[in-house]
């Protein structure tokens, strides 16, 4: 990784929570290294937005699921991975959102970079993060649930 252009723009994530305490992963494919792997939705900050903003925008636009559900509650989370051939080393803002069921996810809004990527969804309880076929991100996300469950 380390002759990898290294870029460190701002972002944020929501760990979404199902009523069951199920967490919502994303799954992705890299099509310059062929990696596949499961993350929380989210994406970059634009200029003039707030992380907060971009965690509700990021919401709606990769699952269609309510920007609202998204609580001013949070942890920074030190990243370093690589997408598309740059490396990102950065820490991002994770956010929390609850919801009442199970919703099902819609995209709506993915760009045209992300309609190649994805690959579908699931709700997946914290316990069976560490056993999916494709790696989670970050790989210490189960940790990164337990911290913000208990803030909100």
């Amino acid at each position: 990784m380390s002759d990898s252009p290294v870029d460190d723009r701002p972002a944020a994530r929501v760990v979404c929570v199902d009523g069951r305490g199920g967490i919502l992963l994303l799954r992705w494919r890299d099509s310059v290294s062929g990696q596949v792997f499961w993350e929380p939705p989210g994406g970059g900050i634009d200029p003039g937005e707030t992380p907060f903003e971009a965690a509700r925008r990021e919401l709606a636009e990769e699952t269609g699921l309510p920007a609202r559900a998204v609580l001013e509650r949070w942890l920074p989370v030190r990243r370093d991975f690589t997408w598309l051939g740059v490396r990102y080393v950065k820490t991002e803002r994770f956010y929390l959102a609850r919801f009442a069921g199970t919703p099902r996810v819609r995209p709506g809004a993915l760009t045209a970079e992300e309609h190649g990527a994805y690959l579908g969804s699931g709700w997946f309880p914290p316990a069976e993060l560490a056993g999916l076929t494709d790696p989670v991100q970050p790989p210490e996300l189960a940790e990164v649930v337990s911290r913000l469950v208990l803030l909100g």
